[in-house]
């Protein structure tokens, strides 16, 4: 079968974001990797749902555990710009993985939701881990090994 051939990919263009994309599986896994410096952030959240768009993602990842406490003027943003946009794609399935410590952004995320609840169109879920999160969003997929691999390798693939 072809799709077994389709290479896992890790996605550098878009700066302050380290992404894992799976065409197979239509999924796209992210990260914020610009530390506490959140000055591009509106900018690389453009291009992310501009690539969200063009590859067609149904499943989609975001890990909130390493995007630093959101400002009050990015919550505002991101209410007013990126959640509208992200509401109109072909998602299927949203997981948005943050720690029970992470209070003040779990808030932002929960009144961003609150928003835009009206138009979400996808199932959008909460997980403490990236593995649990894969696992719901791929149906514990056997290309899950694959993409841990890959994943865990992104630090070196990156030198």
């Amino acid at each position: 079968m072809l799709h077994s051939l389709v290479p896992l990919v890790i996605i550098r263009s878009i700066p302050h974001f380290c992404l894992q994309y799976d065409q197979v599986l239509s999924v796209l896994r992210l990260e914020w990797i610009n530390g506490p410096d959140m000055s591009g952030l509106h900018t690389s959240s453009q291009q992310l749902l501009g690539l969200i768009r063009m590859l067609q993602v149904r499943h989609l990842l975001i890990d909130m555990n390493t995007v630093p406490d959101l400002s009050l003027a990015d919550q505002v943003w991101l209410g007013d710009h990126w959640m509208p946009e992200l509401v109109t794609l072909t998602l299927e399935r949203l997981v948005l993985v943050i720690d029970s410590f992470r209070v003040h952004n779990q808030l932002a995320i929960d009144a961003l939701h609150d928003l835009v609840q009206p138009g979400i169109r996808f199932d959008a879920q909460y997980f403490t881990d990236s593995e649990a999160a894969l696992h719901w969003l791929t149906d514990g997929s056997r290309r899950l090994p694959a993409l841990a691999a890959e994943w865990d390798a992104r630090h070196r693939l990156a030198r």
